[in-house]
């Protein structure tokens, strides 16, 4: 017997795809499989965990024999960074950052975010063996856990919020992967960096000519991701470059352009998938109370955990302060200094592209105890931003 009419398959699709695109959703699932990577790298089959991460496969002629772990920081985070840089460019031709002096603070910001956590980094663990390589761990914002913690705590908050958020978050990423490119990029192919380059051009041309088919962008993505992977640099570059690539104006006749039709579908995978899967195998390691003691004790973790949770809050706030003052920018709207604070302690949230980092800059125990302290400083300065945005967020629903 029926009990009434059922959804088709599709519109239940279109839903879930739709749940998965919230920031609160991308943000839960993500702080889900980073719970999961710790109990399971200290549960009695932690053993099981290092076997499946660094479980290689995949073609070596195309240097491409990676283990589970490299695919899930080469091959898922480009995907992440490719719809970053979609949303990026929509919102710097067509969006509010479109006006130079909208679209300048953020960018300030950024770059303060970005100096003043490496200087407070170096000061810190001056002296500390591998302090030359790990300045640069504090350095990035995480896109997805702090769009994440902003949604849940700021529902009243202007929309100008989130956007500058976004944009700061994006840019400083954007930087921290330059600095991976040329900090370590250990070897360079030009022929690989040339194939790369012509890649993209023809991607490039192909967005200019109006062609619209997957059989064609899908394969040139992939050409372009190994040339970029071959070349020596780290392949997120091409997520990013491609995502930059992309046209953002719709055209007569044209329902919605292809950035915003791929930033659709897109990105439920990256929130759902790529971003957790990268959690997973890279958040996975050993806490106990020695550790967590020398995270605070130690030179290298402590300069990791102050450089993002002080440094971040301070070059920041302070740069976007500085671009008012001095005419360079103007606030959001809607949006007073205490609000940009709560933004600028919501930037000290590392984690994703911070973990990246120390994978690359640092070996052996250095690098599980400046993991252990980007996810403790992501922690401390996501639960100090939750606090200040609610409170900021009340202030606003009594003021409207």
């Amino acid at each position: 017997m029926s009990t009434g009419p059922t959804r088709p398959a599709k519109v239940v699709v279109a839903e879930f795809a739709r749940y998965l695109r919230t920031e609160t959703t991308g943000g839960m699932i993500l702080l889900g499989a980073t719970a999961i990577a710790l109990l399971w790298a200290n549960s009695p089959i932690d053993d099981s965990y290092r076997a499946i991460r660094d479980f290689r496969l995949g073609p070596e002629f195309l240097h491409l024999n990676l283990t589970i772990g490299d695919w899930a920081k080469d091959g898922l985070l480009a995907l992440f960074f490719f719809v970053a840089g979609l949303e990026l460019k929509r919102e710097l031709v067509v969006g509010e950052l479109s006006r130079f002096k909208q679209a300048i603070l953020p960018v300030v910001a950024a770059v303060g975010g970005m100096i003043v956590p490496a200087l407070v980094a170096l000061s810190v663990g001056w002296g500390a063996p591998g302090i030359e390589r790990a300045w640069a761990i504090p350095v990035a914002t995480d896109i997805a856990f702090a769009l994440g913690v902003l949604a849940l705590t700021a529902s009243n908050l202007p929309s100008s919020a989130r956007v500058f958020l976004l944009s700061l978050a994006v840019v400083d990423d954007l930087g921290a992967i330059l600095l991976i490119a040329i900090l370590f990029t250990a070897k360079f192919d030009l022929v690989a960096a040339g194939v790369a380059v012509v890649a993209l051009a023809l991607y490039a041309y192909l967005q200019h000519r109006r062609v619209r088919s997957a059989w064609i962008y899908v394969p040139l993505a992939l050409i372009t991701w190994v040339a970029v992977h071959s070349a020596g640099i780290h392949a997120t570059i091409a997520g990013v470059a491609l995502g930059l690539l992309t046209r953002v104006r719709a055209d007569e006749g044209e329902e919605h352009a292809p950035a915003i039709r791929l930033e659709h579908r897109l990105q439920p995978w990256s929130a759902a998938v790529a971003v957790p899967l990268f959690a997973l195998f890279a958040a996975g390691i050993t806490v106990d109370g020695e550790s967590l003691g020398a995270v605070f004790t130690t030179a290298l973790p402590l300069a990791v955990l102050v450089g993002l949770v002080g440094g971040k809050l301070i070059g920041i706030f302070g740069a976007s302060l500085l671009a008012v003052k001095f005419k360079l920018a103007e606030k959001p709207r809607g949006m007073g200094w205490r609000d940009i604070g709560a933004l600028s302690m919501l930037g000290g949230v590392g984690f994703t592209v911070s973990l990246l980092i120390a994978d690359l800059a640092l070996d052996g125990e250095a690098v599980e105890l400046a993991k252990a302290a980007v996810l403790i400083a992501s922690a401390i300065a996501s639960l100090s931003a939750a606090a200040m945005l609610l409170h900021r967020s009340r202030v606003h629903a009594r003021e409207d």
